[in-house]
């Protein structure tokens, strides 16, 4: 269904596309005919009854329907009836009832479907200034909700404990404006004071069961879009080299949610929580980048194997990169970061492998920092091209640099860090088995592992023999440091497939 989603969101969003501009005389025409315009654009198909009384402006039965072709579907939406209204000022207030329905229907695997899905509001307001060119929107609403009113296969109707969605929002605002030339060009704003999803389902073939329930406060959205006039979503290729592109970071400032069912026949339960976090995103031709954030986050599962909880944390958790995506001669840059900040388990499940308390429980953190280099080779919005690759040993792209930034691992007592620099050389693959030949020094420093050695050894979780080969193996690669228990390395690749560590030739 992410088709389905990705381009019904698309419509219910086109619904709130509203900034502050200067004002101009609209008219209710210059409105619907820039609706009908857009959702074109699209994809979607609009109809509507017009009539016109003094300054308002009615569609009656308002429709909204796309064909799905990939997912043998299609997409409708009713509004049973739309206002437009002059208000003497240049600006047009929109007004919508508050509930109408959206389906989508189609066959898939033999069996004829169709999803009823209900859209409600209270409380909402919009307001459209500006010119035909220009149209800046405003809006705000007390509630907004989409919930799954019932679920048809092959003409009977699913029991409605087999599957239920709901979505809320609350003291919506927001934002956007549409420059309308060649492209057209978005920018928007939006704010929630809070977010609440229900999902349940119950399998009728195996009585397994799921129940989740979740909320997020202080939810907000910025961004940025470009749609060009010959936009055909069922063309990414052509789509992004027309112009296309996006570029958003949504926040919110706290989150819970809590899962609980059976599965087999045994309860489970799974509670988490954090205090907020962010989702930055942007695409175009060229380069694709994500921005992922989780701060203070608890996690707790329960389940009938285990007669306690187990339960997590971390301070913070982050993913990070910026890759190319358009094939080309070019040698291009990219950048790949992730951390694991302070995370923290309870003594509860600590005590299942360290009962003696043997080992420090000190927070644990991992991260890793990295930019480079690299050509590639294929542009991944060619469907063909994503084909080929998956049926052939070729390969995506070819690395030209990395530099590690940043290496951290600190667990248990024992603490890595680390620095790197390397190029590739693409035209000798034969001294590593195929891959590009490194040349470059990685600098590294290892700080207890000794002593996180004797206390596995006595634990009884390492050999003493085990033990002697991994301090033989230190020994070869690393030596001694200034401060006690504290071993260095410097690992470096040369031109011609040596590595030497320390200056010492091991291969």
């Amino acid at each position: 269904m992410s088709v389905f989603l990705r381009r019904s969101c698309g419509a219910v969003l086109a619904y709130a596309v509203i900034t502050q501009g200067a004002l101009a005389d609209l008219t209710s025409q210059d409105v619907w005919n820039d609706w009908k315009a857009y959702l074109g654009q699209m994809g979607y198909t609009v109809s509507g009854n017009e009539t016109v009384a003094g300054n308002v402006t009615t569609i009656a039965d308002m429709t909204v329907s796309m064909d799905i072709p990939e997912e043998g579907a299609t997409f409708r939406m009713v509004v049973p009836e739309m206002t437009l209204t002059e208000n003497g000022d240049g600006t047009v207030n929109i007004g919508f009832p508050e509930n109408f329905p959206m389906t989508v229907s189609g066959e898939g695997e033999g069996e004829e479907f169709a999803v009823n899905i209900d859209y409600s509001q209270t409380g909402m307001t919009m307001v459209v200034s500006g010119s035909k060119e220009d149209m800046t929107y405003d809006y705000s609403a007390d509630t907004l909700g989409i919930k799954l009113n019932g679920v048809t296969v092959d003409g009977e109707e699913m029991p409605g404990d087999a599957l239920a969605v709901n979505v809320g929002m609350t003291d919506l605002s927001g934002s956007s404006r549409m420059k309308i030339g060649e492209n057209r060009d978005i920018d928007q704003t939006f704010t929630a004071a809070g977010m609440t999803y229900d999902l349940a389902f119950q399998d009728p073939e195996s009585d397994d069961t799921g129940k989740i329930d979740g909320s997020m406060s202080d939810l907000a959205f910025e961004g940025t879009n470009v749609i060009p006039s010959d936009f055909d979503i069922t063309n990414p290729e052509a789509l992004y080299e027309a112009g296309f592109s996006f570029s958003g970071l949504f926040t919110y400032g706290s989150g819970q949610t809590a899962m609980a069912g059976t599965s087999e026949g045994e309860a489970f339960s799974v509670g988490s929580e954090s205090k907020g976090g962010k989702f930055g995103a942007s695409i175009d031709a060229q380069r694709l980048a994500y921005d992922i954030e989780q701060n203070s986050s608890k996690v707790a599962v329960t389940t009938a194997d285990l007669p306690f909880p187990i339960e997590i944390a971390m301070e913070s958790a982050g993913l990070k990169f910026e890759i190319p995506v358009q094939k080309s001669e070019e040698i291009q840059p990219f950048g790949f970061a992730m951390n694991l900040t302070d995370f923290t388990m309870s003594d509860v499940l600590w005590s299942m492998f360290d009962p003696a308390e043997a080992l420090p429980r000190d927070p644990a953190t991992i991260a890793l920092d990295t930019t480079g280099t690299a050509k590639v080779l294929m542009n991944i919005f060619d469907p063909a091209a994503v084909e080929e690759l998956d049926a052939s040993d070729l390969e995506p792209g070819e690395l030209h640099s990395l530099k590690i930034n940043e290496l951290l691992v600190s667990l248990v007592g024992a603490k890595l860090t680390g620095e790197g620099d390397f190029t590739f050389d693409n035209t000798n693959t034969e001294e590593f088995d195929g891959m590009p030949t490194p040349t470059g020094v990685a600098k590294l420093t290892l700080v207890g592992a000794n002593a996180l050695i004797d206390k596995l050894i006595g634990m009884g979780l390492v050999s003493d023999s085990d033990a002697m080969g991994a301090r033989m193996m230190m020994g070869l690669m690393a030596v001694p440091g200034d401060a006690p228990d504290t071993l260095k390395s410097e690992i470096e690749f040369t031109a011609d497939g040596q590595i030497k560590a320390n200056g010492q030739r091991i291969k």
